[in-house]
């Protein structure tokens, strides 16, 4: 500490490289940077950002590349960037893009992520027996019955699906929860659940008006999961986190167990969906490339400064643009022990220099 080395110059790029892939928290590798130069240009030079994301969320995988919004941000960027390269300054912005969209996976509040209702393979009895009743989470208003009903089908392995548009086109969604639908009104009260569930996310080949199944690109389908027949808000959480890109969630239900006396036939019917995760929009949002598939990220800058993050009692969100580049003091505050969550834009490199930093703010 009394030289304050970056401990980098010692080590081989190999071993630099490893031990900074441990990191497993963007605010960490954030952090990392604040530290020195080299260790700033290690970070941005190898993608590591974007690396950690694609661990998170390998549905990332289809970006084709990002983009920054704030128009006045990106000129004063590039006044102070002019004499990099474009390849630098190319690292730096998904740097800073993969940055706050780490920040922003890693703290989606929960919520229902359905917008609406695109559509049902079959429906029994239009609209008394629509999937808009699926949003609903009573099955029961002023006395008549809410639910959603397939046609009926003799063959017990005719599928259905319902699928419905969530709330941006960038979601992190963690679980879907579903209630069957019991009819009292029938003998024996039958529950007309189906046998098991699977979910795809993904996105429209194009722009529709109207939702066709066979126009859609699924870029995710989780394992099948086994349905209880049972009046119930039935949870089914998925292995991992997934980002949907596209804003499209589709429920797979597979096979029939329940015959209604009246007409001997196999229905499946459903009371209640609901779509738990959280939404990455307004700061993020996403153009899908046709018919590639792959997207653009774009992040809104103005968006992000415009929200204030806290953790605890006293962590506050410090923005780069809200500060000069030796502004070391206002990047780096302890607070009892505690260090505040940065979540870095860029500062010039050739004034910054390990030696601006006290030991003791650094680390």
């Amino acid at each position: 500490m009394e030289y304050r080395n970056d401990f980098l110059n010692y080590l081989d790029s190999d071993m630099s490289l490893k031990i900074l892939m441990c990191l497993d928290d963007p605010a960490d590798l954030v952090r990392v940077t604040c530290v020195s130069r080299s260790l700033r240009q290690s970070v941005i030079a190898n993608g590591l950002c974007k690396k950690l994301c694609l661990r998170m969320f390998p549905q990332l995988s289809r970006v084709a590349f990002v983009v920054e919004l704030d128009q006045q941000r990106a000129k004063e960027l590039a006044d102070i960037e002019s004499s990099y390269s474009m390849e630098w300054l190319v690292l730096m912005r998904e740097h800073r893009v993969y940055a706050y969209l780490g920040r922003a996976l890693m703290s989606t509040v929960a919520m229902n992520c359905i917008a609406k209702t695109l559509g049902a393979s079959s429906t029994d009895n239009d609209p008394q027996e629509s999937i808009d009743n699926t949003l609903e989470p009573r099955d029961n208003i002023n006395g008549t019955y809410s639910y959603w009903s397939s046609n009926g089908q003799s063959n017990p392995n005719v599928p259905e699906t319902l699928t419905y548009g969530l709330v941006s086109q960038i979601c992190v969604i963690t679980e879907i929860n579903i209630q069957p639908f019991q009819a009292h009104f029938q003998t024996g009260s039958p529950i007309y659940s189906a046998k098991s569930v699977r979910f795809k996310m993904g996105h429209p080949k194009a722009f529709l008006d109207s939702l066709d199944e066979e126009m859609c690109v699924w870029t995710y389908t989780s394992p099948e999961f086994p349905m209880s027949q049972e009046n119930r808000l039935q949870k089914f959480k998925l292995p991992e986190p997934v980002l949907c890109i596209g804003g499209i969630l589709q429920i797979e239900l597979l096979g029939r167990v329940q015959r209604q006396e009246m007409d001997d036939l196999l229905y499946i019917c459903v009371s209640h969906v609901q779509v738990l995760g959280g939404s990455l929009s307004p700061p993020f949002n996403v153009d899908i490339l046709h018919p590639s598939g792959m997207f653009v990220l774009k992040r809104d800058q103005l968006a992000n400064r415009q929200s204030v993050v806290t953790s605890g009692n006293e962590f506050q969100e410090i923005l780069a643009d809200q500060r000069g580049p030796r502004d070391i003091q206002q990047m780096m505050i302890m607070r009892r022990g505690n260090l505040v969550e940065i979540m870095e834009d860029e500062w010039d490199d050739e004034e910054y220099e390990i030696d601006d930093l006290d030991p003791e703010d650094a680390l």
